[in-house]
Order: structure tokens, then C-alpha cells, then sequence
């Protein structure tokens, strides 16, 4: 059953051969980011060329400005591109769980519209996942080792760090990063709640898996504006944490998963499949 509160959802896909199933999708949430659309939708193309077939799903989370016009058009040249529309405003973490539960590919790569994030930092994220995957590697991410930020921000972002890893253990730097790649099916096996996004990496490492982080570019914002302040990060996140810590708690792993299928006709021995790191 739908939730009655939940944002209404219209998809739409460009007119695009159905025979090559993407291998990777990429997930851009955006909200009134009119202006730098169709310039980041080229970058990521551009990137990712190596990796064809791939498909880029924006999610355009109740745009009020000429965002879904802008999509709409760039459709019609994009044949990677998909749209996933809220009718009414959800917020981030709603846009990236939904625009990765309509993606295509079993791996996915996510990063904000804005334009602060490099799309060109994505085949290094795609290649060390698939290097720390064998590793029981579950997500990669972003390290913004140089911010294009207010000092204000870099601050709040040093004690955000430290409230984390005291209260919930997570050393990774730079939990903010919206570049992200993992494996479709564990993000969507992720507990989810509003903000959830900024807590992937502790949510994967409490499912049994690895995060590594990687360093990336961080731009200047030529266009748009910041749709969050740091009070506002700060109040909803301390209450976030404490809900986490309350997760963390509750975890159950049962380790290695071995599955043994009953034999089939001209079959000698069942098949045993193995989950790892679960």
C-alpha cells in the first residue's frame, strides 16, 4: 500500500533501445536548478562514454522554476536520459531513493545538480568499486578534500565529523559528498528515513559491508542557490544520530548466506549460491 503522504511520481524515458540494458545508472536529484541542467547532463555523458550502454535518471523533486522544461527538452537529444518527477516537494534523500529505485542498472552512481560536483571523478569512483567490491567493499564515496565553501561550512562540517564518529563510529570524512557509487540493490535494502542520505556510509557499514572514500573535485555553484542552511543540518542531524545509534543497536547479521536450491531436472548436485558480507 502507498502511504497517502507520499509524493506522487510520473516517469518518463527518452526514446531509446530497450536491447542493451545500462550497465551503470547514474541518479541526479534536483530541485530549481534551471540554468545547470543541460550543461551537467553533457558532463556526465562526456564521462561516462568508456562505459556505454550507461543511463542518467534525473529526479526532479517539485521544481516550481523551467527545470522539468529543461529536462523535457534536453529528452529529445538524450536518449540516456530518464525523468522521474514529484509532484510535490520531498526532499533529497526521497529524490536519490526513488530515482535509484526506477534506475535501470544493477550499479549506481549518484551526485547533486548543482554543478558542484565533477561528473569527471566518476570513472575513478566506478573503477575503485569495482576493485573494493571484491573486498567486501559496499560503497564509495567522495572525499572533498578542498571545499568551495564559507568557512562557516567547513567548520560545521569538522563537527559534524567528530559528533559522527564519536556517537556512531563512522570515520569517513566526508559524509556530505553527494558522489556516490554502490550496488542498487544494497541501497535500496537501506533502512530509509528523510536525511538518510547524509548517513549512507554508517547504514552500509551496519549492513556488514566497507565504505571507502576517494578524492574529488568540489566547484563553485555558478548558478542557483543553497536550498539548506548549516542550523538547519545541525538540528535535524543530531536527531538523526540518536535514531542511528538506536539502529546500529538493533543489527542482526547472520554473516556468510549459503542457499542450497532443490535439484533440477538434469542436474547432478543442488546449487548453492553465497551472499557475502551480509
Amino acid at each position: 500500500m502507498t502511504p497517502t503522504n507520499a509524493p506522487r511520481i510520473n516517469k518518463t524515458t527518452a526514446n531509446k533501445p530497450t536491447a542493451n540494458k545500462p550497465t551503470i545508472s547514474i541518479v541526479v536529484p534536483v530541485k530549481n536548478e534551471a540554468g545547470n541542467v543541460v550543461p551537467l547532463i553533457d558532463e556526465i555523458c562526456a564521462a561516462l562514454e568508456p562505459y556505454k550502454p550507461f543511463e542518467i535518471v534525473y529526479v526532479d523533486d517539485g521544481s516550481d522554476d523551467t527545470t522539468p522544461a529543461e529536462l523535457s527538452e534536453k529528452q529529445n537529444t538524450c536518449p540516456e536520459l530518464t525523468v522521474v518527477t514529484h509532484r510535490r516537494s520531498a526532499g533529497q534523500s526521497r529524490a536519490v531513493y526513488n530515482g535509484i529505485k526506477q534506475a535501470s542498472a544493477p550499479l549506481v552512481g549518484v551526485l547533486d545538480g548543482d554543478g558542484q560536483n565533477d561528473p569527471a571523478d566518476l570513472p575513478a569512483l566506478i573503477e575503485a568499486y569495482r576493485a573494493f567490491e571484491a573486498e567486501g567493499g559496499g560503497l564509495v564515496i567522495g572525499h572533498r578534500a578542498k571545499r568551495k565553501d564559507t568557512a562557516w561550512r567547513r567548520f560545521a562540517s569538522r563537527t559534524a565529523f567528530r559528533v559522527r564518529f564519536a556517537l556512531l563510529g563512522d570515520d569517513t570524512p566526508d559524509t556530505g559528498c553527494g558522489l556516490k557509487v554502490t550496488r542498487r540493490v544494497l541501497y535500496l535494502d537501506l533502512p530509509y528515513f528523510d536525511h538518510m542520505h547524509r548517513f549512507v556510509s554508517t547504514l552500509v557499514v551496519r549492513e556488514g559491508f566497507k565504505v571507502k572514500s576517494v578524492p574529488v573535485h568540489h566547484r563553485d555553484r555558478t548558478m542557483g542557490q543553497s536550498k539548506y542552511t548549516v542550523l538547519r543540518r545541525a538540528a535535524v542531524g543530531l536527531v538523526d544520530i540518536f535514531g542511528l545509534m538506536w539502529l546500529k543497536r538493533r543489527a542482526r547479521r547472520p554473516g556468510e548466506i549459503s542457499v542450497a536450491r532443490a535439484t533440477g531436472p538434469g542436474m547432478t548436485e543442488p546449487a548453492v549460491d553465497i551472499e557475502k558480507g551480509l
